[in-house]
């Protein structure tokens, strides 16, 4: 088989247009090359039958049978959204698409003839090719007129039969639910065996996951991330395109209305330099943070211009582009920028990136579709600061339109299973960095230091030491949300320490512009070192500078990317402010090889409850960083009649948050607390 290259792949970038798109200067034929470059990067590691894919790197827990079939799998989907998207037709002098049609073609045939060298894993419960099978099942669907209706009889049964390992299957009860309703729908839709009774069981199950605002969890407990956008909200959409008339049409205009609802605030969690926020698991998939957007607009279920979505979408593909994503091979990698394993989890094979390939869904949109010709409009950070609040996650979102930077503060999402019912005593949950620290950016990446017993990194945490380690913020019980600030508690037992007396951290945070200022209410016994990191600046080129002093400490990159963190109630030892200072790191970080981050230490607990407040602030806005004086003297705490601190931020605004929550008792300390009203 002959491949030609794309015809954008010729050695030369498409033009930017920066009339059609003043923010990103992307349009179609961008994303139409990122796709070609990246499927055409992806030949040289297929097997000779064309069935799997075999990049380098490091093995999933599933094992290399399965990987390669996840590599066939992920750039299917891509494939076939260059077809569709193309309408099974080439432009004049370019083979393209009909060596997309053959290539997967072959692949198909040979991965699902018994007894072939590259014959695919059997899908079995809980078994990685549920997910693999989900994908080649959407990509048939959506190229059925050129490719499925074109294949050989016996190949057409092959594939039925190999995707309907699913049927009587059992999947993990998460978004695997849904791989189960979107293969056996497809397998409606060929005539071939299948359950409707685990279709219609799939979709209930989402319902139990709903938690409004267009939130879902991902399987029971507090599970959110971006798979609310690339699978809770987007496989439903796929769903209905695959089941047409047959899907209930008060089930679709759900989950279309919950799309909407999302969509309105999905859209403040991009940079304006088109970066996702960097929260939660499987972050390797990069750019697949804009699929929602995509669907939103394939399912006629946005509230968004198409100006604005395009900008979005086409802002986070070339955000990693300009990132070094694809690598100089054309590879996507697993990590975030460079290759970068602690951001990625052990289910992730070498192949797992290519769940980007949900970001080029727009490819099904028409190439007359308004959303690749209208004139991109500004993205919500582009034009204001923004200060929102979500309640199904127990988020706060506060974006600075001078630097374009997003930040997320955490009092909500842990990604752990319920707490037991029981009183029953339990080895301690451990959360990823991914989700228990206090707040996530667009701008930076937490610590999370290569090994699985490596201590975590210090950054946006408030921990009590001991000589096993620092305690963790696991399960996160929630209090209270309002629109500027949240609450939350969580125990903060460390290893060698999970006895009377207790320890528990009560913290509420309050943002405005591009400041968070964090009240602590510290129980733990006399003479426990407490220590609150603030954000980690990370780079690559060198590390980042830094700067102390009594209560505060700050850690500087030098494009101006600067964290600093100012003690302004609490941290005194003797009536003299503790000393700030700053850790550094390499190879800690996703952002960069380099990285630092501020801290205070309060060498001694004076023990029964301490009431902490700190100022944290991540910013690359030179009115902000360039005057040092105002972030150390401008802020203040100070506690207030009635269980309050009143807070004045550096501007001068003062504001007041609740910071006299009822402690945890000894008993309740496995449950949350009742939500304060």
């Amino acid at each position: 088989m002959t491949t030609a290259r794309s015809s954008h792949d010729t050695g030369l970038t498409p033009p930017p247009d920066f009339t059609l798109s003043p923010y990103t200067a992307y349009t179609r034929a961008h994303w139409e090359a990122s796709a070609d470059n990246l499927l055409d990067a992806l030949l040289p590691y297929a097997t000779p039958g064309l069935a799997q894919y075999r990049l380098p790197g490091r093995a999933s827990h599933s094992g290399g049978w399965s990987d390669g079939l996840e590599g066939f799998a992920r750039s299917f989907l891509l494939a076939a959204f260059r077809i569709a998207g193309a309408r099974g037709c080439d432009r004049p002098g370019s083979t393209v698409i009909r060596d997309l049609i053959l290539r997967y073609s072959a692949g198909l045939a040979s991965g699902t003839e018994p007894g072939h060298p590259e014959h695919w894993p059997p899908i079995t419960d809980h078994a990685q090719p549920m997910v693999e099978a989900a994908s080649v099942a959407i990509a048939l669907h959506e190229t059925r007129p050129w490719l499925w209706d074109q294949l050989d009889d016996p190949v057409r049964q092959n594939v039925a039969a190999w995707l309907g390992g699913f049927v009587g299957a059992t999947a993990n009860d998460s978004n695997w639910r849904l791989f189960q309703v979107i293969t056996e729908e497809f397998l409606v839709s060929v005539g071939a065996p299948h359950s409707r009774a685990e279709i219609d069981a799939g979709l209930a199950r989402l319902e139990d996951w709903y938690r409004g605002s267009g939130w879902y969890t991902d399987g029971d407990g507090q599970k959110y991330d971006y798979y609310n956008g690339w699978a809770m909200h987007l496989y439903p959409a796929l769903w209905a395109r695959i089941a047409g008339p047959r899907a209930d049409p008060e089930l679709v205009a759900r989950h279309r209305a919950r799309l909407r609802t999302f969509l309105e605030t999905h859209q403040y969690f991009f940079g304006s330099d088109g970066a996702p926020v960097h929260q939660g698991r499987s972050l390797t998939y990069r750019y697949a943070a804009a699929a929602p957007l995509w669907i939103g607009a394939l399912a006629d279920a946005t509230p968004l211009s198409p100006g604005r979505t395009r900008r979005l979408a086409s802002g986070a593909l070339k955000h990693f582009a300009d990132h070094g994503a694809p690598d100089r091979d054309g590879l996507l990698s697993l990590g975030w920028y460079r290759p970068f394993l602690p951001v990625t989890q052990a289910y992730s094979g070498p192949a797992s990136p290519y769940w980007a390939s949900k970001g080029f869904l727009g490819l099904l949109l028409p190439e007359d579709h308004p959303v690749w010709n209208a004139p991109e409009e500004p993205g919500p950070v582009d034009t204001a600061d923004r200060r929102i609040s979500l309640d199904a996650p127990g988020w706060l979102l506060h974006s600075t339109a001078a630097d374009g930077i997003v930040r997320l503060v955490n009092h909500g999402s842990d990604r752990l299973q319920p707490a037991p019912q029981s009183s029953q005593k339990s080895r301690l949950p451990q959360a990823s960095p991914h989700y228990n620290r206090f707040a996530y950016s667009s701008a930076a990446a937490p610590e999370t230091p290569p090994g699985k017993d490596a201590p975590p990194g210090p950054d946006n945490q408030i921990a009590l030491l001991s000589p096993s380690g620092p305690s963790r913020r696991n399960r996160i019980h929630r209090m209270y949300l309002g629109d500027s600030h949240a609450a939350s508690w969580h125990a903060a037992d460390t290893a060698d320490q999970e006895s009377d007396p207790p320890r528990c951290i009560t913290t509420a945070s309050l943002v405005r512009g591009p400041w968070e200022v964090r009240i602590h209410r510290v129980t733990a016994p006399a003479g426990t070192p407490v220590r609150e990191g603030g954000w980690a600046v990370a780079g690559d080129d060198a590390p980042p500078a830094e700067e102390s002093g009594p209560g505060w400490a700050l850690a500087h990159r030098a494009d101006g990317l600067t964290s600093v963190l100012v003690g302004l109630l609490g941290w005194e030892d003797g009536g003299v402010p503790v000393p700030g200072t700053v850790a550094h790191a390499r190879g800690h970080n996703a952002y960069g090889e380099h990285s630092a981050t501020p801290l205070l230490t309060l060498p001694r607990h004076p023990g029964g409850t301490r009431l902490l407040a700190t100022l944290v602030v991540l910013t690359s806005d030179p009115d902000v960083y360039g005057d040092i004086p105002l972030l150390r003297t401008g802020a203040a705490a100070h506690p207030a009649p009635g269980g309050n601190v009143t807070v004045r931020f550096p501007d001068g605004t003062v504001e007041h948050v609740r910071a006299d929550p009822l402690p945890p008792t000894r008993s309740s300390r496995t449950h949350p607390l009742k939500e304060l009203q």
